[in-house]
C-alpha cells in the first residue's frame, strides 16, 4: 500500500446515499492521479497502491462494515459516461448493482446525467442504467448464470447444506431455507453465523467458482413477509461478514439465473426480491446467446449525505482502524 507521510494532505470528497437501506460511499474528488486506464486495471491500481482510500472510507471511525465504497472516474470508452470500482471492508468488489444506483443518482446529485440511458464501465463489464426521472434505477447487469446445480456440502455444528452456484457480477451460493433459522431481522446473528459457517465449509472442500474463484457471498433465501409485495425474501452475507441491508442487486441477478435455469422464470416476467429489510428489487431477464442471462435490477437509492473525509495530522486513525 502507497505510504502517505502527511495525513494532513488527504481530503476525499464523497457523496452517500442508501439504496434499500445498504449505503454507498462514492469518492468524487480528492483522489490521486491514477495511471490506469480501465476499471478492472483501476481495481488493482486501487489494491496495490492506493489502499488508504478504502481504509479511510469504509474504516471506523469514518466508516463502518456495512458501507460499499465506490472510486468514481471518468471513462475512455465512449460508450460510457463514467467508470467505477467498488470496495467494502475488506477488499475490492467485481461489482455492485445496489452501488450501481447509488452511484447512478449520485450523478444526477451532481447534474452530470439526467432521465435517461447512461454506460457504466465496470471490472466485469459495462452495464447500462436508466434513469426514468422520478427517483427509479433500473440496471443492466453482465451475463449471469447458474454454474453448479445442487451442490451439497458438510458444514459443521450444522449439517448438509445443499445451494446452487452462480454468478450474478460476484459469486454466490444460493441456499433455499436454514434449518429453524426464519429470514427475519430478529435472526440476523443466528442467519450470519449460518451463513459464515456454509462459506468457510465450501472453501475448506475446495468447492469455488470457475477458474477457482471464491464464492464469497451466501444468499439464503425463503417466502416473502407479503406475496402481494415480493415474491421472496432473502438474506445475503458480503465478504467482511456484514449482511447486505438491500436485496443485493449481484445477488438478485444470481437468483435470477437459477430462476430460468430450473425454467422457473422467462423474458418479460418480473420477479420481485425483497431483502431482509423488505426493501424490493424488481428483476427481469434477457436470455444470452452464450447461455445464461442478462438480468436487469430495478431500484431507488436516496442521498444521505454530502461532504469531506479528512485524515488530520496526528491522528492515531489517519487511514482508519485496522480489522482486528
Amino acid at each position: 500500500m502507497e505510504e502517505r507521510a502527511d495525513s494532513s494532505q488527504v481530503a476525499l470528497e464523497v457523496v452517500d446515499s442508501h439504496t434499500g437501506g445498504e449505503p454507498t460511499r462514492v469518492v468524487v474528488g480528492g483522489m490521486p492521479e491514477f495511471r490506469s486506464r480501465t476499471t478492472l486495471d483501476l481495481r488493482e491500481e486501487l489494491g496495490r497502491d492506493h489502499d488508504w482510500i478504502r481504509t479511510l472510507c469504509i474504516g471506523e471511525p469514518r466508516g463502518f462494515d456495512a458501507v460499499v465504497g465506490a472510486v468514481l472516474v471518468d471513462s475512455d470508452r465512449d460508450d460510457c459516461e463514467a467508470g467505477i470500482v467498488f470496495f467494502n471492508n475488506v477488499g475490492y468488489l467485481w461489482g455492485c448493482l445496489h452501488g450501481t444506483i447509488g452511484v447512478v443518482e449520485t450523478l444526477v446529485h451532481l447534474g452530470r446525467v439526467g432521465a435517461g440511458e447512461i454506460g457504466i464501465e465496470t471490472p466485469v463489464g459495462v452495464v447500462r442504467a436508466t434513469v426514468d426521472g422520478n427517483g427509479r434505477v433500473s440496471v443492466r447487469n453482465v451475463r449471469s448464470y447458474r454454474s453448479r446445480k445442487s451442490v451439497t456440502v458438510e458444514v459443521p455444528g450444522v449439517g448438509k447444506v445443499t445451494g446452487d452456484v452462480a454468478w450474478g457480477g460476484n459469486w454466490f451460493f444460493l441456499v433455499e431455507g436454514t434449518p429453524g433459522i426464519s429470514i427475519e431481522m430478529g435472526n440476523i446473528d443466528a442467519l450470519t453465523e449460518f451463513a459464515w459457517k456454509t462459506r468457510q465449509a465450501l472453501e475448506e472442500n475446495g468447492i469455488a467458482g470457475e477458474d477457482g474463484n471464491e464464492i464469497d457471498h451466501i444468499e439464503i433465501f425463503g417466502p416473502p413477509l407479503d406475496p402481494k409485495k415480493a415474491d421472496s425474501r432473502n438474506f445475503v452475507l458480503c465478504p467482511g461478514k456484514a449482511y447486505d441491508r438491500s436485496p443485493c442487486g449481484t445477488g438478485t441477478s444470481a437468483k435470477l439465473a437459477c430462476l430460468h435455469a430450473g425454467g422457473k422464470l422467462v423474458p418479460g416476467q418480473i420477479w420481485r426480491q425483497a431483502g431482509i429489510l423488505d426493501s424490493v428489487f424488481e428483476g427481469t431477464i434477457e436470455i444470452a446467446e452464450e447461455g445464461g442471462v442478462f438480468p436487469t435490477i430495478t431500484g431507488e437509492a436516496f442521498i444521505t449525505a454530502t461532504g469531506t473525509l479528512l485524515s488530520s495530522q496526528g491522528d492515531p486513525f489517519p487511514w482508519g482502524i485496522p480489522p482486528q
